[in-house]
């Protein structure tokens, strides 16, 4: 949790693209948070709410087990990113 906050913070002050280890373009406007936690590597999967802002929209968390990100994962995050675009 405390890596998760961290980087988060990174985000903040510096945007969403600081690159790996902490995080990774998708692609379609998402990106990845890289976190290291107790219970495995953790991901989230975020967008900003809009270009004007630097608010960012959690949009799906999970802890991974497979080397890539699996594309469920992307798949209802994309699906939660079209509904906040309505």
């Amino acid at each position: 949790m405390a890596d998760f906050i961290k980087i988060v913070g990174l985000i903040e002050k510096y945007g969403a693209n600081l690159g790996k280890p902490h995080t990774q373009y998708l692609g379609s406007k998402l990106f990845e948070i890289r976190a290291k936690g107790r219970e495995g590597i953790g991901r989230s999967i975020f967008c900003y709410e809009d270009n004007k802002t630097k608010e960012i929209i959690i949009l799906r968390s999970f802890i991974k087990k497979t080397q890539k990100t699996p594309k469920q994962e992307i798949t209802i995050a994309l699906k939660r990113q079209k509904e906040l675009e309505k």
